[in-house]
């Protein structure tokens, strides 16, 4: 067996019986275990992953018709929640604790008949850019094992590069999806805050995180987001209906009208301050802006914008993002699950350090204090509600902008991936990287990392395309039509 291109080639061969769920399965199991050395795995789920296979197979031959996802073979980042598995989010807080139920997003891909074959490292608690803080060690990038693979999606983003599984899920909250994808040549979407559940999600910033999915093709990934859309009851923050149907304008149909509008013109715009901001890679500046002329000779209206909030969209988004991250990770005390430290405590208060300070890594203890000082009695006019009062102007601007424009693009980071260690020493370098994704995250859009493009270093990176929000539909559109004129960078198919 060879490696799949899509999953409308995986379900052609199925129904053709070239080829069973088994044989995929194994197929992968056996990639898995040739590529362990990129450690984007924390548990693989083999046994329970072939007996589903089995399962569908003999479905298949009772002539049963099929359903969106059978049989498609999907990893899931440590921080999403699947019944009777380990959820740990990286961290030695979490060690040894099995999930009681089953997330929302998943059980949706699992009742399309989904195969779940295991649990992608990330960074700890979905803090970071590199993968480089999680208790498992570091996932190794699959085009250059001696680069990060970008983070904190790191294991999901690799397990589809590298080609051991389909497709998989991540999360993002700054840009957590988009950036691994542009570090290892696939297709990374972060859907509008609240189109799919947050429900089984390990909470990082609950304004802000957003269930994501990789891939190796516009199509794939859309299939997954009208699996996964829509209400539900256990997620407040989920978006309501806006169509008597009770469904979303397009949801049902995102893979049929993926390239209804081909020869569509856009209206697109560019912050001027993104593409000649001194932190962006030369390379990178330069392919964009010849893509723009692409566009503009194609017919499409490609226009840039003064966008004078660039340069506080990542202050705004760590003062924010580490005061929930301060309440959300203070359930983690020892006492009810996981990881409990019990050397020569004094008392209950020594108890919760002693647990905290060994369970905890370093970069989370570092956004957990930040995120106390900045919600300190002292500080919090100066810094939460002057973060608040930027998110707000930002959400503002955001509708100025899509009432004329139909997408956003921007680079996804300043540069490729870079080699480990490289930016460790220096944290405000390494959330500066993250300034062109969470502009995303703190107005709710929808973004997208479609691979475009190869730097002179052999390294892959993309294009971060963004729409109004719940205009995923758009989004799509117009990532398939560059992925299918102007894509340059063929990833990973080994």
């Amino acid at each position: 067996m060879t490696a799949l291109s899509s999953i409308q080639e995986y379900h052609k061969k199925l129904t053709a019986s070239n080829i069973t769920c088994v044989d995929t399965v194994n197929y992968y199991l056996t990639k898995i275990e040739e590529k362990k050395q990129l450690n984007a795995f924390t548990e693989v789920f083999a046994t329970e992953a072939l007996q589903k296979a089995m399962e569908l197979d003999a479905k298949r031959e009772n002539g049963e018709p099929i359903k969106k996802l059978h049989g498609v073979v999907i990893a899931i980042k440590d921080v999403i929640c699947y019944k009777g598995y380990r959820v740990t989010a990286a961290s030695k807080i979490l060690e040894g604790f099995t999930s009681v139920y089953t997330a929302t997003a998943v059980q949706r891909l699992l009742d399309e008949d989904a195969i779940i074959i295991g649990s992608c490292n990330c960074d700890e608690f979905a803090m970071g850019s590199t993968n480089e803080n999680s208790v498992y060690g570091n996932v190794l990038n699959a085009a250059d094992e001696t680069k990060v693979p970008g983070g904190s999606s790191g294991g999901s983003a690799v397990a589809v590069q590298a080609g051991l599984c389909m497709v998989s899920l991540g999360s993002d909250t700054g840009g957590s999806v988009r950036q691994p994808a542009d570090f290892c040549g696939i297709v990374g979407i972060k859907p509008t805050y609240g189109r799919i559940s947050r429900y089984g999600l390990i909470a990082y910033a609950s304004s802000f995180d957003q269930i994501g999915i990789f891939s190796n093709s516009v199509y794939d990934a859309a299939l997954l987001l009208e699996v996964m859309s829509g209400v539900d009851e256990f997620d407040s923050t989920v978006l309501m209906p806006q169509t008597p149907k009770g469904a979303y304008e397009g949801t049902e149909n995102f893979t049929k009208l993926l390239s209804i509008e081909e020869n569509k013109k856009y209206k697109i715009t560019y912050f001027k301050e993104a593409l000649h901001h001194p932190s962006l890679d030369k390379e990178i500046k330069e392919n964009i802006l010849a893509l723009i002329d692409k566009l503009k000779s194609e017919g499409h209206t490609v226009t840039a914008m003064d966008f004078d909030l660039l340069d506080y969209v990542v202050p705004a988004y760590y003062v924010l993002t580490t005061a929930e991250a301060s309440s959300n990770l203070n359930r983690y005390d020892g006492v009810r699950f996981g990881y409990r430290n019990k050397d020569n405590v004094k008392d209950l208060t020594d108890f919760y350090k002693r647990t905290r300070s060994k369970g905890f890594g370093k970069e989370v203890q570092r956004r957990i204090m930040l995120g106390t000082f900045v919600l300190s009695a002292g500080y919090y006019d100066a810094y939460f509600s002057k973060a608040q009062q930027v998110r707000r102007l930002l959400a503002d601007k955001t509708k100025a902008i899509f009432a004329e424009y139909d997408a956003v693009i921007l680079p996804t980071s300043p540069g490729t991936a870079f080699t480990f260690g490289e930016k460790t020493d220096d944290p405000i370098a390494m959330y500066l990287a993250d300034i062109y994704t969470v502009f995303a995250n703190l107005t709710g859009l929808p973004g997208i990392s479609v691979p475009l493009f190869k730097h002179s270093n052999t390294m892959p990176f993309g294009l971060q395309i963004m729409t109004a929000k719940t205009d995923e539909l758009t989004l799509l559109q117009l990532s398939e039509h560059l992925m299918q004129h102007y894509k340059t960078y063929q990833h990973l198919n080994n």
